[in-house]
């Protein structure tokens, strides 16, 4: 069976039978309208962009706690009657990321008036006592807000001197990061007993519990699992141990004075 085909036939000229090219240039009526449409286009985009046609009267704040999404409205105040057309989204995502209490935000134009603003809020996990004073700390290091005394009593102390520059919305660095990463996986974890102080140096981590026993975590390595190991462990110790090294986490050794030491029948204690 033999297929079909189509035959699309060009205009000619009657001369030399060559193709009739002038008859496939539009016609200049056509451009007109052309061009006409397009202006009308720009100058309704501009007419949008410095009228009020889409002002901004609404910001709209979604994912973060009340107090943070107000904080969030404050520093967006300066928004309020922008053309969503006109306004700096860049600008804006870092005038409210620079906020201490928040670790991003992404911006949406919801036409015709409303600026959407999704917000991921830090999420404290230490406080930092620094003589008289305590600062909250979040996940990534970065101090959230100075805070009175004796609040948010659940969260572990990483003590500094009082030399060191604290103020909200600073990046913490070296043995100050370390510590607080130290701690982040036991919020919410259910560790056995509150951490009442953290110490840190570049080659060992260690925690103090309220419960008066000293946890040694090495170095900074691996801590998530150093501090699993600890959980299932210090359940175990006898009573009066005074420490736990969990630097070695296939062998956890305790003991009841800072010298004596002795191995954790480790059997049922390493996570699986």
């Amino acid at each position: 069976m033999r297929s079909a085909s189509v035959v699309v036939p060009f205009p000619l000229r009657h001369q030399g039978g060559r193709l009739d090219l002038v008859r496939l240039v539009p016609s200049a009526r056509a451009l007109l309208v052309a061009f006409g449409l397009l202006a009308g286009v720009l100058v309704a985009y501009v007419a949008a962009r410095e009228t009020s046609m889409f002002a901004v009267r609404t910001v709209q704040v979604d994912g973060a706690p009340p107090g943070v999404a107000r904080k969030v409205e404050r520093a967006l105040a300066s928004e309020m009657g922008e053309s969503l057309l006109a306004m700096d989204l860049a600008a804006a995502e870092e005038a409210v990321e620079e906020l201490p209490v928040v670790a991003e935000a992404t911006f949406d134009r919801a036409f015709p008036h409303t600026l959407r603003v999704l917000v991921s809020a830090e999420r404290r996990v230490a406080v930092i006592r620094q003589g008289a004073r305590a600062y909250l700390v979040s996940r990534r290091a970065r101090v959230i807000a100075r805070i009175p005394l004796r609040t948010a009593v659940a969260l572990p102390r990483i003590w500094v001197p009082k030399g060191r520059e604290l103020t909200p919305g600073l990046m913490l660095d070296g043995d100050l990061e370390t510590a607080v990463r130290a701690v982040t996986p036991l919020v919410g974890s259910g560790f056995p007993s509150r951490v009442s102080a953290v110490e840190a140096t570049d080659t060992e981590l260690t925690l103090h519990l309220r419960s008066g026993l000293e946890v040694r975590l090495g170095d900074a390595s691996d801590v998530d699992l150093k501090l699993a190991v600890a959980q299932r462990v210090i359940p175990l110790l006898q009573p009066g141990s005074l420490f736990l090294d969990v630097s070695v986490v296939e062998r956890p050794v305790a003991g009841t004075t800072l010298e004596s030491q002795v191995e954790v029948e480790s059997q049922g204690s390493t996570p699986p």
